[in-house]
């Protein structure tokens, strides 16, 4: 019979690893809003990135710069992503209606 492993249940790989054996992972045990904390970072971060980026001139840049930059970008977001979906998981369920981009309760219509 095959049992699930509690470690790699409670452990998730980041999926920005570059090798087969993660080095990185998610707590999907640890408390929900410090992993709201670590994916608002991730996306800050990227997001400063983008802004600096899109106030430089492009001629200024070497062109061996932009895959540099993508892949931070990459990173970033990605990371952010999977700590969003976990945190999602683990928070708990309210029971008032939401809009259906599930920010706000939905409004009344009269």
């Amino acid at each position: 019979m095959n049992n699930p492993d509690p470690l790699t249940d409670r452990y998730r790989p980041l999926r920005t690893s570059y090798s087969d054996t993660p080095v990185l992972v998610i707590d999907t045990e640890a408390d929900p809003h410090e992993i709201l904390d670590a994916a608002h970072q991730r996306i800050r971060a990227a997001s400063d990135l983008l802004e600096t980026l899109y106030c430089l001139c492009f001629k200024q840049a070497d062109a061996s710069d932009i895959p540099n930059i993508v892949s931070a970008l990459y990173l970033l977001t990605q990371d952010g992503h999977e700590l969003l979906e976990v945190a999602r998981q683990r928070l708990p369920k309210t029971t008032g209606d939401r809009c259906p981009c599930g920010s706000e309760p939905a409004r009344e219509e009269r």
